[in-house]
């Protein structure tokens, strides 16, 4: 196989040679119903599917050139080194950082966020202290830092939505007074609302706060760059731009890092162990104590290959024209009865649609769906102070990615009027 993917689309994409690097999207599946289907994946949002590239590439540290990274001479370590620090640097240059250290290896996005409370947080914050988050947030961007409110005596501040899912900025300004970091994400996972990132960056800046960015949902659909963010940190998980579990990504800037304490002790993340003590190593290796995600490394790097070559600006504007036409099918053939949480202009979110439908509950049209193969998630979606908000204890995700199309959105729509006529009865 080719390190690239099969398709040459600098201005849009070509669903169906996509999905042709997808094995997983090829069989027909067996549906739930017994009969054979083709696979229509809607779950993104909580983890993409993988193609042969990011296979191939992990396949080949295992067959070829695997060994634990950093210290062996040998040449099969130095080739494993060379695969993990190379996925290393490609990440960097996918998200616009100054440099390659800067960029931390973790086990995934939550981790990232923990690693950002329990190092930097634990080392700043204290009683009359603030850390000012949204009603948007994902649970890991909530109890990591209510946890450590909990040790230290902080405040934790909440930026509040409206009905559509967008943030309420009007008190933002004096919801920053005394905040010493702004953690907020980029797109959230349930409504796909867009968040103002510089704006809001630059609102924490001019109040003496960090901002911390939680871009799980936006670094594989829409272009990323954290120089024009000017963020502090940003977290990310690998899992959801099409890379393997098991390895998520903390930005952030090398003056902070370099300051911050060590997360986790043990090897590989020391300079000097005595019995008195010990000396940190450098950034990264400071916060990457242990054996780290080598595979996971080089999958994560030809994931970021293959999303580069497609083009993130082609890639979002797929993701636009599908979500405005999933929002139009869906409201024509469910009428009143339907409601899709989240802004109603499709430029303004990503491809998320959080769903409910008269009175049906999410878990049962998402099993309903599972016997046409339509794959959604029912939920709370890690999110349930938003649900509380929303009146709602679990909404029916559906979330599109680069191989959906609008053959995709019809089936969604067919099942979902099969649920709803299902429960009727």
């Amino acid at each position: 196989m080719t390190d690239l993917p099969t398709t040459d689309l600098p201005k849009t994409l070509d669903v169906a040679k996509i999905r042709a690097d997808f094995p997983i999207l090829q069989p027909l599946q067996t549906a739930s119903d017994g009969i054979e289907r083709r696979l229509v994946f809607l779950d993104s949002a909580a983890s993409s599917q993988h193609p042969t590239q990011v296979l191939d590439a992990m396949n080949k540290v295992y067959e070829t050139g695997y060994a634990n990274v950093h210290r062996g001479v040998y040449q099969l370590a130095e080739r494993a080194t060379n695969a993990y620090e190379s996925g290393r640097t490609k990440i960097a240059n996918f998200i616009g950082a100054p440099e390659a250290a800067e960029v931390i290896f973790t086990k995934n996005a939550t981790e990232a966020i923990n690693l950002v409370a329990g190092s930097w947080g634990r080392a700043n914050l204290g009683p009359g202290d603030a850390v000012l988050i949204t009603m948007l947030e994902h649970h890991a961007n909530i109890v990591p830092w209510q946890m450590l409110a909990e040790e230290k005596g902080f405040e934790i501040r909440w930026v509040p939505v409206n009905e559509s899912g967008e943030l309420i900025l009007t008190d933002l300004d004096r919801l920053l007074d005394g905040v010493k970091l702004f953690s907020f994400t980029a797109m959230s996972n349930v409504t796909g609302t867009l968040t103002p990132v510089r704006q809001l960056v630059d609102a924490a800046h001019a109040k003496g706060a960090l901002a911390c960015v939680d871009a799980c949902q936006a670094v594989p659909h829409l272009p990323v760059n954290v120089t024009e963010w000017d963020a502090d940190f940003v977290a990310f998980s690998g899992h959801k731009m099409l890379g393997p579990t098991g390895i998520g990504v903390l930005w952030a800037r090398r003056e902070l890092l370099e300051a911050m304490p060590p997360f986790l002790g043990g090897g590989g993340m020391i300079l000097n162990v005595t019995t008195d003590g010990f000396i940190p190593d450098g950034i990264p290796g400071k916060f990457e104590a242990g054996t780290p995600p080598i595979a996971e490394a080089a999958g994560l790097g030809a994931a970021v290959d293959y999303l580069s070559a497609l083009g993130m600006d082609a890639i979002r504007q797929h993701e636009i024209e599908l979500t405005a036409y999933a929002m139009r099918s869906l409201t024509e053939a469910l009428g009143e009865g339907l409601t899709i949480h989240g802004p109603s202009e499709p430029a303004a979110r990503g491809g998320v649609l959080s769903l409910t439908l008269d009175d049906v509950h999410a878990h049962d049209i998402s099993q309903v769906l599972d016997e046409k193969a339509v794959c959604i998630r029912p939920g709370h979606h890690c999110a349930k102070p938003l649900m509380r908000q929303f009146g709602v204890s679990a909404t029916a995700r559906a979330s599109l990615y680069i191989y959906n199309d609008r053959d995709d959105v019809d089936a969604l729509t067919e099942a979902l009027v099969s649920a709803r006529d299902f429960f009727a009865l």
